[in-house]
């Protein structure tokens, strides 16, 4: 029967087909649509047309060799997962102790409960829910657990199933909303540029370091992505690396404090380009920086710097090592700038140390993944920063809790006349100001530290 359908439906079609060669417009495919239709009206059988197509529903599924995946139903048992997790770490007599926390969760347990508090109030994917069966969903603890393991270990998504009851769908959709909700809640304060406090506070740790007007030190570190899609592989892949990476331009300060990130740029660039693209001096030029003065051999300076290494060009911003030095001075000085310049060395190697997500090879897809990820990654470790400052030794006894909406800060509508823009621009790429800011180090530094050079 169903041989005999489908001959006679494709000798209908055929005649149509013909019919309308003759008397019909061939470039407008409705005629055979409405020639169709007065077939069916002119007394065709529906009956047959509805056992022709299921006769061709049948032998397309009898033809396809691929059995049908059903979704499979895994019943986890979430509350025990609750329980356990609880049990083991928020519960008045813990099985496991503080320190053992802060080296799973790379936090105390005070600032993981405030980010899961805040997380909270800020989404409700993160609020205890009860279904219509009377059950309760994940916790947020079970959630946001998941999602500190991940960044921690950078373990897989499913690796986190067996002990806290959620699959791996599951644990990517608590990444994306823990990492937007981190971004949007926590970023306003840890990813701030620095208000006027904060600059106070800068030149105060640079001059007890030799270095008057310094703001940090800026240095790139690159984030190899193992997904990357095969389009993209030849801008993000660089002949030193042999592998596409992403590069993080940062700036950091002496107690770790991660100041500026600019997260994105294809890794087949180097430390000019990303330079050349990042907003690092966008305020300084708009005038919407704060005010930087100092005296170094009785030479005004009325904006900071930063150390950083050889390949970045000569502007008054940076302060760069000598190489080859010749001469007591000019080694003593290369000494103290490299040794200061590690700062933002260390902070990649604690925020990798931290995160062993940004470690290993990047997994996502998409570049705006990857960029949430770092962010909250740094995010996490300046919150862990200002929480774990008198731990590191030295002498820092500032507060980071004010937020970046600095009272005394300069206002958003500074002057922005084009000829001020470039007269700043040509100040911050001023090599002559380069120059004698870096031999005034270097006299500052033989001054300060050649006697005990002498003494060695």
């Amino acid at each position: 029967m169903s041989n005999k359908l489908h001959t006679l439906f494709q000798l209908i079609f055929l005649l149509i087909q013909y019919y309308n060669s003759l008397h019909m417009d061939p470039s407008n495919p409705s005629h055979i649509a409405k020639m169709f239709m007065d077939y069916m009206n002119d007394g065709m059988d529906e009956e047959l047309v509805r056992l022709y197509f299921e006769s061709e529903a049948q032998k397309e599924g009898a033809s396809s060799s691929r059995p049908r995946r059903r979704r499979r139903n895994v019943e986890r048992n979430r509350e025990e997962g609750h329980e356990r997790l609880f049990n083991d770490y928020f519960s008045e007599a813990p099985v496991y102790t503080d320190e053992q926390f802060r080296r799973r969760y790379r936090m105390h347990k005070h600032v993981f409960l405030r980010i899961v508090e805040a997380l909270g109030e800020h989404d409700e994917y993160f609020r205890l829910k009860v279904d219509a069966t009377g059950r309760s969903s994940l916790s947020p603890l079970q959630k946001c657990t998941a999602v500190i393991r991940m960044l921690a270990y950078g373990s897989s998504a499913d690796s986190v199933d067996d002990y806290l009851r959620i699959g791996e769908t599951t644990t990517l959709k608590c990444v994306d909303k823990f990492t937007r909700g981190v971004i949007s809640v926590f970023g306003p304060q840890y990813l701030r540029k620095p208000t006027v406090k904060d600059v106070e506070y800068l030149l105060q740790m640079g001059e007890a370091r030799g270095f008057p007007g310094m703001l940090g030190s800026i240095d790139c570190m690159h984030w190899e992505w193992k997904n990357c899609p095969v389009s993209l592989k030849g801008q993000y892949v660089r002949g030193d690396h042999g592998k596409p990476t992403v590069m993080l331009e940062a700036i950091a300060s002496q107690d770790l404090w991660i100041w500026h990130a600019f997260f994105g740029v294809a890794g087949s660039n180097n430390d000019i380009n990303v330079l050349n693209q990042s907003d690092v001096f966008n305020d300084v030029m708009q005038g919407r920086a704060p005010e930087v003065h100092y005296s170094i051999n009785g030479t005004e300076y009325n904006m900071g710097y930063y150390l950083s290494d050889g390949i970045y060009p000569e502007w008054s911003t940076f302060v760069k090592s000598i190489s080859m030095p010749q001469g007591d001075k000019r080694k003593l000085f290369a000494q103290h700038q490299e040794g200061a310049r590690k700062d933002i060395e260390r902070a990649f190697g604690v925020l990798q140390s931290r995160f062993a997500i940004i470690r290993n090879p990047a997994r996502p897809w998409h570049l705006d993944a990857l960029k949430r990820i770092m962010d909250t990654c740094i995010i996490l470790h300046n919150m862990i920063v200002e929480d774990e400052r008198a731990t590191y030794g030295g002498n820092f006894d500032y507060s980071y809790e004010h937020l970046g909406n600095d009272p005394t800060a300069p206002p958003d509508d500074s002057n922005n006349d084009f000829q001020e823009f470039l007269r700043r621009r040509h100040h911050v790429r001023d090599k002559e100001t380069h120059r004698h800011l870096q031999q005034n180090l270097i006299e500052h530094i033989w001054e300060r530290f050649g006697h005990e050079n002498n003494h060695n």
